[in-house]
């Protein structure tokens, strides 16, 4: 694991503990229990999709945003612009997330049929519940910080309690423990199966590798290209290539108008498809 990773590990770490001296498990499970479920991934018929991310910074890229900024507002116009799924960073330290940003995301996106999905450093099952609670629809579970055992329970929970699971990995090692991780699964669960071509160690994007570890990607899940997309080319690019869905972040926490550049992802990749 890289540094960077298991910083975050420990970091998640010590709020998944701090979070249980305050809630125990049991009282938290109970709240999943009175949680509105949440909509589920539908992924469009054109064979590409977008899942848009709320984020405040980016370790590489610095501030994004502010929590003053009108997050709903923000999701909402992701969702009518024809998104999959709305990706929430939670992480503090580094992405200045937070649950209640979550929270705040989840209902307006729940009230137009998109599933709103937790993306941090996931290590234990609490955090599942968390997200459930906060009003989550999905998860995203880095397959290098968890341990065989550890990722089939994290997938088993969000099964059992209506998520889907976007599985992370960076390289040739990450996409084989992926391929056992599904095939444990045996189809049980509604998983997406992403590569993040985001160098772990300097924090680099170096986008060629989403095209180097596509052929090596599991079938019969949906594929996701993770970071790397800087415009309409790319989109159409990783369409061409076989990538069912785009994950992209900072490109649109910067841009003037989101939505508008969100229905121009979809549309390019779409058409690229269309065209393949």
């Amino acid at each position: 694991m890289s540094s960077f990773l298991a910083e975050m590990a420990a970091a998640s770490d010590r709020r998944v503990r701090a979070a249980k001296a305050c809630v125990s498990e049991a009282a938290l499970a109970q709240r999943v229990q009175h949680t509105p479920a949440a909509p589920p991934l539908r992924l469009s018929a054109e064979g590409f999709d977008l899942i848009a991310e709320l984020k405040l910074r980016s370790p590489a890229a610095g501030a994004l945003g502010s929590p003053q900024h009108a997050l709903a507002e923000r999701v909402t116009a992701y969702a009518r612009a024809g998104v999959a799924a709305v990706s929430v960073l939670t992480e503090p330290s580094r992405f200045d997330g937070s649950l209640s940003h979550l929270a705040e995301a989840a209902p307006p996106l729940a009230a137009l049929r998109v599933p709103a999905m937790r993306k941090d450093f996931l290590i234990d099952p609490y955090q599942v519940l968390e997200a459930r609670v906060a009003g989550a629809g999905g998860v995203l579970l880095i397959v290098r910080m968890l341990s065989a055992a550890a990722l089939s329970g994290l997938i088993g929970c969000a099964r059992e309690h209506g998520l889907f699971v976007l599985l992370e990995a960076f390289d040739e090692a990450d996409l084989e423990r992926m391929h056992e991780a599904i095939e444990v699964d045996a189809g049980r669960s509604t998983l997406l199966a992403g590569v993040n071509c985001r160098d772990l160690t300097t924090l680099e994007v170096i986008p060629e590798r989403l095209l180097e570890l596509l052929p090596l990607m599991p079938r019969g899940v949906p594929r996701v290209a993770e970071s790397g997309v800087a415009g309409s080319a790319d989109a159409a690019r990783l369409a061409r290539a076989g990538y069912g869905l785009i994950l992209v972040g900072s490109l649109l926490m910067r841009a003037d108008d989101p939505a508008r550049l969100a229905r121009l992802l979809l549309e390019s990749g779409r058409a690229a498809r269309e065209a393949s």
